[in-house]
C-alpha cells in the first residue's frame, strides 16, 4: 500500500491537504471528525485499500489544510470539497464522513452529482444545531474547551489545555479527581514540551482514549468555536438538505446514552436517527455497540459494513 500526499489549491489560495492510495477500484473519499485529521483512519486504510481507490482530505482548521476562520462552516467547506471532487477525482465517488465530517459529507451528497454513494459514521444531525447543542457531549467538552482556551492567555499549548480541561474528568470520583488530574496533567505537559509535534501520549491514560488526541496538535481551536457559537451550521436547513440526497446511503450508528442531566453522550439520539431515515429516501442503518469512533472501536465490523463482505 503506497500513500501519496498532495495539496489542492482553491482560487482564493486556500489549501486542502489530501492523501491518496491509488488503484483501479471504485473511488472512496474519507472525511474525518473534528479535532483530528484524515490519518485517523489509518487503522482501517490497509483493508479498505483492497476494495477502494482512496482519498483522505484534511478539511479546514485541521492537519495540513488552511487555517482560515472565515471558512469554518458547512457551506464553505462543502463547496470547496465539491471543487476537489470535480477537479481532482473527476469521477463518481462514494463519500464517507465521520462525526462533523458526516455533516460535510451529507452537504456534498446533496449538492454534487459525482457523489454516487454516502456513508455516514455517527454524524450529529439535529443534535448539534441551535439550543439543542447545549446538551451534547461535544458542546460541554471540545467546543467549550476551545472557547475557554481562546478566552485566556496563560496556557499557549491547546493539546495540554484540552487534556487538563476535558469533560471526562467529571467521571472520576470526587475525592480523587483533582489529584489524578494534576499528576496526569504533569505527565502530559512533560510529553508535550518534549514532543510538541507528535500525538499525545500519557502513561496510565487508556490508549483507546488517546485516539481522540490524534492530530490535535494540528487543530485550530477556532474551528471548535464555530460549534460553540453555532456558526458552523450556517443556518442550513438540514431537513431540506437530507431530503435532497438521492444516492444510496449507509448510516453507521454508534451507541448513544443519555445522562441523568439529559446530556447526549454520543452524536445523536434514536429519535434524531429516525428523522434522518424519513428524510433520506434510500438509506440503510447499521448499529454498533461501541463509542463514537466506530472505525477505531470496531475496525473489522466497520470494513465489513463498507464492503458488504
Amino acid at each position: 500500500m503506497k500513500i501519496s500526499n498532495d495539496q489542492f489549491k482553491i482560487d482564493d489560495k486556500s489549501i486542502l491537504n489530501y492523501y491518496e492510495i491509488k488503484s483501479n477500484k471504485p473511488k472512496l473519499l474519507l472525511l474525518h471528525a473534528q479535532g483530528t485529521n484524515s490519518l485517523s483512519f489509518m487503522s482501517v486504510i490497509n483493508k479498505l485499500s483492497k476494495y477502494f481507490h482512496i482519498y483522505l482530505v484534511d478539511y479546514y482548521g485541521h492537519g495540513k489544510s488552511s487555517f482560515n476562520r472565515e471558512k469554518y462552516n458547512l457551506i464553505n467547506i462543502g463547496n470547496d470539497i465539491i471543487k476537489f471532487i470535480e477537479e481532482v477525482i473527476k469521477d463518481n465517488v462514494s463519500v464517507l464522513g465521520h462525526s462533523s465530517g458526516g455533516l460535510i459529507a451529507s452537504y456534498i451528497a446533496s449538492n454534487c452529482e459525482l457523489c454516487s454513494g454516502l456513508i455516514l459514521e455517527d454524524p450529529p444531525f439535529f443534535a448539534s444545531v441551535g439550543d439543542r447543542r447545549f446538551n451534547t457531549y461535544n458542546y460541554v467538552d471540545l467546543s467549550t474547551v476551545c472557547h475557554n482556551f481562546i478566552s485566556q492567555d496563560e496556557i499557549k499549548d491547546f493539546v495540554y489545555y484540552y487534556f487538563i480541561n476535558q469533560y471526562c474528568w467529571n467521571f472520576f470520583p470526587d475525592d480523587s479527581r483533582e489529584m489524578i488530574r494534576t499528576k496526569l496533567g504533569e505527565l502530559a505537559l512533560k510529553y508535550r514540551e518534549k514532543h510538541p509535534d507528535k500525538n499525545l501520549k500519557v502513561m496510565f491514560w487508556p490508549k483507546k482514549f488517546l485516539e481522540g488526541f490524534r492530530g490535535l496538535q494540528n487543530y485550530d481551536p477556532y474551528f471548535g468555536e464555530s460549534f460553540y457559537n453555532d456558526s458552523f451550521n450556517a443556518n442550513v436547513d438540514y431537513e431540506k438538505l437530507l431530503s435532497n440526497i438521492k444516492c444510496e446511503t449507509l448510516f453507521l450508528k454508534a451507541k448513544t446514552t443519555i445522562s441523568e442531566d439529559s446530556l447526549i453522550q454520543g452524536a445523536l439520539t434514536d429519535e434524531d436517527l429516525e428523522q434522518v431515515n424519513k428524510l433520506i429516501s434510500n438509506m440503510i442503518i447499521e448499529r454498533f455497540d461501541c463509542g463514537h469512533g466506530i472505525h477505531i472501536d470496531k475496525p473489522k465490523q466497520f470494513v465489513k459494513a463498507l464492503t458488504r463482505k
